[in-house]
């Protein structure tokens, strides 16, 4: 397999530890704060992925930029999204040398954000980054534009310390994660493929190599409407609504209990149904004419979703049987929006372990090996692009979709140093001749 180095008892080799000292920090927080400043919601992603390819090129990976052919794309079986996509760029940087003496890595992140929300909320500007401490704020700084930054500067890390990859390394930089994948199945469909994947998810450095599924549901009940005056001669949803919920916590409940990877030991509830939205009526003097809920559903690693789907269904048609009025007018079930199916890979597989040896070396911590219950573009690289993949990156996940959404200096840092030796570990290193 070439001139790969390998470090066998867990410490940093002289090679290794040259490419660590090259980490240029500086210069990854002023990419970040360039792309925090960005408002990369769905459909708005182009200016920061055009940033993204000029810091490819100027660190001096051969960049790769197109225009995503969504025409072809919403064609796809894996297609899924919650938003209408139109057009959009994927991104690829890549370095080294896509040979069979070396291995492929890829590090897979996306610049796309969900809205701020309400500013007012935020006791920082969202699309400014700001440093309070070690901590730093702004929309999309944990999920996920500060990971990827690590990425790409991990990748000038290696560049910098004149170390030439055996294999090759890929920085993928895609849109749409947020509503589906569309990006991540853009890339896989351009061709781009690799013998492991790390997508820079906040995972607090966890190594993930299984992820739950979610699955976007709706539920609309029947009701009769009626002058609110008159409440009785109507049918009120709102009312017959409770019962189906009743009856979906204990779905929930029963799922969980029969969960026994081992991948999610610990975790009391992996695989959550969540109703997000519920809404009813037109007027406030009205009996509702119907109630509409949408919510995300969890699935498990392995487990069959049109399996899944139907176990709802039926809880929704038990509950619905004891009830006169949704027995000649049963509430409807409808499978939209985002389809995230669930994926894993074995736990001994090179990107795994590679990561894991890693870890061991630049922190001198065991790593922690789990599942995560939320759903990514892992399943995509998984499932579509046959390609073992694992979910890793600094940052906590539960800083996201929230104000002040925040990450570390000493995480990014780490984490720039983590992916750097992972990616000499995983496609080989050697000497430049240009060193």
């Amino acid at each position: 397999m070439g001139s790969r180095s390998y470090s066998t008892d867990f410490v940093l080799t002289p090679l290794e530890q040259r490419v660590v000292d090259a980490v240029d920090f500086d210069s990854l927080l002023a990419l970040l704060s360039d792309l925090i400043s960005l408002p990369s919601v769905a459909n708005n992603e182009n200016p920061a992925q055009e940033r993204m390819a000029e810091a490819m090129e100027d660190i001096g990976l051969s960049t790769d930029v197109w225009q995503i052919d969504f025409a072809q794309l919403k064609g796809h079986p894996a297609f899924t999204t919650d938003v209408e996509r139109n057009e959009g760029l994927g991104v690829v940087g890549t370095m080294g040398h896509a040979a069979e003496e070396g291995r492929t890595l890829i590090l897979n992140g996306h610049v796309d954000v969900v809205p701020a929300g309400e500013e007012d909320r935020w006791k920082h500007p969202p699309f400014e980054l700001t440093a309070e401490g070690d901590d730093l704020y702004g929309r999309g700084v944990v999920d996920m534009k500060g990971p990827i930054c690590c990425g790409l500067f991990a990748a000038k890390a290696i560049l910098d310390a004149g170390v030439e990859l055996t294999g090759e390394l890929q920085i993928q930089s895609v849109i749409g994660e947020e509503d589906g994948g569309s990006g991540t199945l853009a890339t896989i469909e351009r061709g781009y493929r690799g013998t492991g994947a790390i997508v820079l998810e906040p995972t607090e450095f966890t190594i993930a190599p299984a992820q739950a599924g979610a699955l976007s549901f709706r539920v609309t009940i029947p009701g009769l409407a009626a002058h609110g005056a008159f409440r009785e001669e109507g049918v009120d949803p709102v009312e017959k609504f409770i019962p189906i919920f009743k009856c979906l916590r204990k779905l929930e409940a029963d799922r969980n209990a029969a969960v026994e990877d081992p991948l999610f030991d610990g975790d009391a509830l992996p695989f959550p149904l969540a109703m997000g939205r519920i809404y009813s009526g037109i007027w406030p003097s009205t009996v509702a004419e119907t109630l509409v809920a949408e919510g995300r559903y969890g699935v498990a690693p392995g487990e069959n979703a049109s399996r899944a789907r139907n176990q709802l269904e039926m809880a929704v048609a038990e509950a619905a049987s004891s009830d006169a009025w949704l027995r000649e007018h049963p509430p409807r079930v409808e499978w939209w929006g985002a389809q995230f199916e669930s994926a894993q890979i074995a736990v001994d597989d090179p990107v795994v372990t590679t990561l894991s040896e890693t870890m061991r070396s630049v922190t001198g911590t065991e790593p922690t090996i789990a599942g995560v219950r939320y759903g990514a573009d892992m399943r995509l690289l998984v499932n579509e692009g046959k390609i073992p993949t694992v979910l890793f990156g600094p940052g906590d996940v539960r800083e996201a979709h929230r104000p002040d959404e925040k990450i570390s200096k000493d995480a990014l840092m780490e984490a720039t140093k983590i992916l750097a030796v992972t990616a000499l570990r995983f496609s080989g290193a050697a000497e430049s001749d240009h060193t």
